[in-house]
């Protein structure tokens, strides 16, 4: 369990004061995966410094399960460097980046963190031999980075990171250098960690794709506050904040719409083009068959896109209803009572 309380950052340039996390409260359950999302400049990849106190930050507090609560005040923190220690090696971290060492092997990169843990020889190569197991690389012991491919460099990254037993993994953009095929390498990785350590990952990102992919909550940070948190199947079903809208329309087929409208010729005259969202609660039903035959209304259905969240579908359509002006209205209205989100947004 992660609980954030009240916690502010600003940096002091030379030109101005960049408020870099401002107010922020979170609560992270154990064994989650948590998603943190925003475009660059949005804080979050300073909150996930704090969280490991790479950043010290001004004020407000963190509290991680099995070490209580340390509070900052004034950039000063109420806790032993001892005891810093103990908490930071309790949190992994792996970055953009891979961070490894060029001329070490892929064993030493991994074994880095152990040297001073008081292990012998013998139980560091176990540990290690343990950890490139896990993370499929175990035929890479002796090779060098330069020999590796990306989503391999951020494979021996995530071991090294596991080396001391986190109980905490924070991943701070760690896929966004790779190619789709690594990417969805990388995530399917976390989540088999996930489920078979328990460990708790808060995953940094830009991209809702990845969010979608793997988190089960998700805060959207914007000018270093949370503007919006909650499941990420709730979020993606009805956003409320601008900016998440825009986030989850770069991930969809539906976004596309734009482009149809600016091509009037498509849309019939006499018609609402409406974007449909079909939940759990309404996904599965012949709603669109049924408001054609009972209302006499056209339906002509021009993007569909399904994603599924967390194991739970969720579709979204856009299309034009044609018809008398009082059955279109009348179709619409019964999508509402069948639990189906329904936006206007172009009348032709």
């Amino acid at each position: 369990m992660i609980n954030i309380e009240h916690l502010d950052k600003t940096y002091h340039l030379k030109n101005a004061d960049v408020h870099a996390v401002d107010d922020v409260s979170l609560h992270i359950e154990s064994g989650q995966i948590y998603g943190v999302i925003g475009y660059s400049g949005a804080g979050k990849s300073t909150l996930v410094r704090c969280l490991n106190f790479l950043e010290i930050p001004d004020s407000g507090s963190i509290e991680i399960e099995g070490f209580g609560k340390v509070s900052a005040n004034q950039g000063s923190l109420d806790i032993s460097q001892k005891k810093l220690r103990e908490l930071r090696r309790s949190i992994g971290m792996i970055f953009q980046h891979f961070n490894l060492l060029d001329r070490s092997t892929v064993f030493d990169n991994v074994a880095y963190p152990l040297k001073y843990t008081g292990l012998s020889k013998k139980e560091i190569e176990t540990r290690v031999d343990e950890l490139l197991d896990l993370v499929d690389l175990a035929d890479k012991k002796y090779v060098y980075p330069s020999q590796l491919s990306g989503g391999q460099k951020q494979r021996v990254a995530i071991a090294r990171a596991l080396s001391n037993n986190p109980k905490v993994l924070l991943s701070d953009e760690a896929t966004s250098a790779l190619d789709p095929d690594a990417t969805e390498s990388i995530l399917k990785l976390l989540r088999d960690l996930n489920k078979r350590l328990g460990i708790t990952i808060i995953l940094i990102t830009h991209e809702m794709s990845v969010i979608k992919s793997i988190a089960n909550r998700v805060a959207v940070m914007e000018n270093g506050k949370v503007v919006e948190e909650g499941d990420v199947y709730d979020i993606f079903a009805n956003p409320k904040e601008e900016i998440t809208k825009k986030f989850i329309n770069s991930s969809s087929a539906l976004s596309n719409i734009t482009k149809l409208i600016e091509n009037k010729t498509i849309i019939p005259t006499d018609s609402k083009l409406v974007k449909l969202t079909f939940t759990r609660d309404s996904v599965g039903s012949a709603t669109i068959s049924k408001i054609s035959r009972e209302y006499n209304v056209d339906v002509n259905i021009m993007l569909a896109n399904v994603d599924v969240i967390n194991a739970d579908a969720l579709g979204g359509i856009i299309a034009s209803i044609e018809g008398a002006k009082e059955n279109v209205q009348r179709a619409i209205d019964f999508l509402h009572e069948s639990n189906v989100k329904v936006e206007v947004i172009h009348h032709a």
